[in-house]
């Protein structure tokens, strides 16, 4: 990251044939009131058009991929980078300007801020359905899968989330940890799932409300016929993960703190 002095928070960024989008997100990042707290990481997936070279001529870390590996597995080796690096705390968002950058200095103050229990969140969601939030307009798929996502949440943990899949994410270095061990954390479309998992675990989430924008150039993950396919993959993880921590317990709050403490302690030796 030519020299300069490592910064507290890790901006993540997968990316996929993102050239028309990412330069206008890249200057925004590099102005001096994001710059002052954070570095920037580009997840490049096996880019086939000028995100490779994009990246590398405005000097931010890069990571490419060989063969396009899929969006949650861009993520989780981000988290791998992060905690090599020893990153703090981990935001990650879009490479298509849907994520206004003006939320992430929002994101990093949540996550250094106490809630009425006295501990700060482990996770910030940036919500696009929330009062205070920007008029975001989406497809009547999408509004059934983000409703029925909501309620199998409070059904099973009492939790109402407003945007179970939103990519915008704060994550502090206890969750970031966890995302990056093997399966913990979907490779595919890591969206309500986690959510529901983290919530189950005993994660603190804390929900915020968001500036987004609808995507204007290139194509999104979820175009054409995928969503309706995302929504039942989805509908199907979102069980799995209910059954495995919730019924048959393997994975516990216990187990888990555990786990992330003898994993830290063996860093620090």
């Amino acid at each position: 990251m030519d020299g300069r002095e490592q910064k507290e928070v890790l901006i993540i960024i997968p990316a996929y044939n993102e050239e028309k989008n990412i330069i206008n997100v890249l200057e925004k990042l590099e102005e001096p009131e994001v710059r002052q707290f954070a570095d920037v990481l580009v997840m490049n997936d096996a880019s086939k058009d000028a995100t490779n070279w994009i990246v590398k001529d405005r000097k931010h870390a890069l990571v490419t991929h060989v063969f396009n590996l899929g969006y949650g597995s861009a993520l989780q080796l981000g988290y791998k980078y992060a905690i090599r690096r020893d990153y703090r705390y981990v935001i990650q968002m879009d490479a298509d300007g849907q994520h206004d950058v003006c939320n992430v200095a929002e994101i990093y103050r949540q996550l250094k801020t106490k809630g009425e229990d006295g501990k700060t969140p482990d996770i910030v969601l940036a919500s696009r359905f929330m009062p205070g939030s920007s008029d975001y307009e989406t497809t009547a798929v999408k509004k059934f899968a983000y409703r029925l996502f909501r309620v199998m949440i409070r059904m099973a943990t009492g939790r109402t989330i407003a945007d179970p899949t939103t990519g915008l994410q704060g994550l502090n270095r206890r969750t970031v940890l966890y995302y990056s061990q093997y399966g913990h954390f979907d490779d595919k479309y890591p969206d309500a799932n986690m959510v529901m998992q983290m919530l189950l675990l005993g994660f603190r989430i804390r929900e915020i409300p968001a500036v987004m924008h609808p995507r204007t150039r290139g194509f999104s993950m979820h175009s054409g016929w995928k969503p309706a396919l995302y929504m039942f993959r989805m509908f199907f993880s979102i069980l799995a993960v209910i059954f495995r921590v919730k019924v048959f317990k393997i994975e516990t709050e216990e187990k888990l703190s555990n786990e992330l403490y003898k994993k830290e302690e063996a860093r620090s030796i």
